[in-house]
């Protein structure tokens, strides 16, 4: 009976401590649940908390207290706290935020801005996806703009805003925001707001300017990402500036890394200064001795505009090194001023001639031109009568002599031209300008330059500033040597072509290969270079190309070789275009014909072709002289 009772009371002993221990876990979570909002208060709570918040900011100038506004801020905060993952908790966050943001304004104490920061922060950091985390970036690149005088903390959440939330509607404010930022402190724009494609929405990038400058020509080339509209005004020298050539380009952006002025102090150019001139506009200043005239026109693909300044020739400074091609660099920035590219010397020049020594390879003879009398010129009469008077060039009347000639191998680098046959144009008119250098050198005792003497790309508007700013004295001759191709394999021949305009359908086809674009653009050039072509020397080259293709054809036939005759064209070859010497393009045959292709792989056949292109060059240049 006591064994029973016994177990009896045990048990319930155990009872009443299990209820015991239920009862000690319940009553908390009771106690907090009666402090915790329900679902259906959350909207009513937070329409009061919004309610005290617009007395307060009523009531603020009329006098308020600092525990008033920090009840306030409770109030947001117990929404918060009931719900941290309804729709509400963002919104709750950053009223937060605003909240102390309005106190330090009040009451300037410092732990309300920083609760104000740390706030905005829980906005981002918690909930990214909402469409209040791209207004707490702004709002953080405001209050680090403003409060903490920190420009590029600023800029790092406007960057986040443009990154992040590109559908957001915070965009236009940010975008010129960080437009202006990169204005004042050249702070970088973001990639995305750099347009790769031209999006009209997007700024288009301007590239470090290249130029190259003597006595009196100077050639700039100004690449973009992509085509934009650009203005252009001449400015006369003053009693504190020298001449100007200002270019504004609409819409535009250049990195800060390129805005640093640099002075130039050689040849006609005197400084070119590059700068963000407004948040969407670049500007670019031509610091010039004398301005004559100018030429400017835009090319495709890539984007970039050429400008040609001709002024009256002043002395070079002897120092100035010979066969430089100045190329941008990048350096600093400067927060108000138009600024300019750093140039560094990237030398391009064929060995010196054999028997020249090195100072004479660095500082060639001045071309003084020689004058001749052509009145007293004899003419043998005929059964015919007296011969008619010939035509006279220029040249011929003033019996220039060939100092300097420009060869300029095609393509080359990344560029390789013409392929067939496992052949490449790049590399066929390298092997035949490096054996058509020495030729000339030896018979016409002149100073031969080539573009590259290697397998380097250089663009088709560097290759004419080469030769246009090369030294003490200008080139008298530009080659340019390339090998043509055709869709057909039978079609084989060599032709000569001169800069001029065409509308013969094969030479704008070899024109478009050659210049890498499409014939469409080849229309639009020919617009553009109406006004170029009155500063061309084209009767000159027409001349040159005609002795150069009937040399090469008649040597041909000399040694037995059957060649087809494609005779001289015009056509508007870029790498033709502000030459300021007489220039020419030759096609030395198809890399797409078999025939044609074995040829240019057999070095004696380029050793005569090379021989045969001198020997033209060499009638050219005694029919100059031939004048007396």
């Amino acid at each position: 009976m006591l064994r029973c009772l016994f177990s009896i009371l045990f048990f319930a002993g155990k009872f009443l401590v299990s209820v015991l221990l239920i009862l000690c876990i319940l009553l908390p979570a009771t106690s907090a649940s009666s402090e915790t909002l329900s679902e259906s208060d959350v909207n009513e709570q937070y329409r009061n908390a919004r309610f005290y918040l617009n007395q307060l900011q009523s009531e603020s100038k009329g006098g308020t207290t600092r525990e008033q506004w920090l009840r306030g801020a409770r109030n947001f905060r117990l929404v918060y706290l009931s719900h941290p993952r309804s729709d509400l908790a963002p919104r709750c966050l950053f009223m937060l935020a605003r909240v102390h943001r309005q106190m330090f304004t009040i009451f300037h104490k410092k732990r309300d801005l920083k609760e104000t920061i740390t706030y905005y922060k829980d906005v981002i950091r918690l909930f990214s996806a909402s469409n209040l985390a791209d207004d707490a970036c702004y709002a953080l690149s405001d209050l680090y703009m403003k409060q903490k005088h920190d420009p590029k903390k600023a800029g790092d959440y406007l960057r986040r805003i443009v990154e992040q939330y590109p559908q957001g509607d915070m965009i236009p404010r940010a975008e010129a925001r960080l437009k202006q930022l990169s204005l004042d402190f050249d702070i970088p724009l973001p990639q995305v707001m750099i347009s790769p494609r031209g999006d009209s929405s997007q700024l288009n990038a301007m590239r470090p300017v290249k130029y190259w400058s003597s006595s009196n020509y100077t050639r700039v080339i100004i690449s973009g990402t992509n085509p934009v509209n650009y203005r252009t005004r001449n400015l006369p020298a003053t009693a504190q500036q020298p001449a100007r050539l200002v270019i504004d380009f609409a819409n535009s952006y250049i990195e800060p890394r390129y805005r640093r002025p640099v002075p130039i102090k050689n040849g006609l150019l005197r400084q070119v200064r590059t700068g963000q001139f407004t948040p969407d506009t670049v500007r670019v200043v031509l610091d010039i001795d004398s301005i004559d005239d100018y030429d400017i026109f835009s090319l495709p693909d890539p984007y970039r505009v050429v400008i040609d300044v001709h002024g009256k020739a002043t002395e070079l400074p002897r120092q100035v090194p010979t066969g430089n091609i100045r190329l941008a660099d990048e350096t600093g920035v400067s927060a108000q001023n138009i600024q300019v590219i750093h140039p560094v010397n990237h030398k391009i020049r064929y060995a010196a001639a054999k028997g020249k020594t090195t100072a004479e390879a660095r500082n060639p003879p001045v071309n003084i031109p020689v004058l001749h009398d052509t009145k007293k010129r004899m003419y043998e009469y005929s059964s015919a009568g007296f011969h008619s008077k010939p035509v006279f060039s220029l040249a011929q009347q003033f019996g220039l002599g060939i100092k300097k000639i420009i060869i300029d191998p095609g393509h080359g680098g990344k560029d390789p031209g013409a392929m067939a046959f496992g052949l490449q144009e790049k590399d066929i008119v390298l092997q035949l300008a490096k054996k058509l250098a020495p030729i000339l050198e030896k018979e016409l005792n002149c100073e031969v330059i080539l573009t590259r003497s290697d397998d380097i790309f250089i663009p088709l508007e560097e290759r004419t500033a080469v030769a246009n700013t090369n030294g003490h004295t200008d080139a008298d001759l530009f080659i340019s040597l390339h090998v043509n191709a055709h869709e057909s394999a039978s079609i084989t021949g060599i032709e000569t072509y001169y800069l001029n305009l065409t509308r013969d359908p094969e030479a704008m086809r070899v024109a478009a290969k050659e210049n890498a674009t499409t014939t469409h653009q080849m229309n639009d050039l020919q617009e553009l270079l109406s006004n170029i072509m009155k500063n061309s020397k084209i009767l000159e080259s027409k001349r040159l190309a005609e002795t150069v293709q009937r040399a090469v054809i008649e040597g041909e036939k000399k040694r037995g070789v059957t060649i087809k005759d494609l005779g001289v064209k015009q056509a508007p070859f870029v790498v033709l275009i502000g030459a300021k010497m007489p220039a020419i393009l030759i096609e030395a045959g198809f890399i797409s014909n078999r025939k044609d292709s074995k040829n240019m792989t057999n070095p004696a056949w380029l050793e005569s072709l090379a021989q045969e292109i001198a020997s033209g060059i060499k009638s050219y240049t005694q029919s100059i002289k031939a004048v007396k």
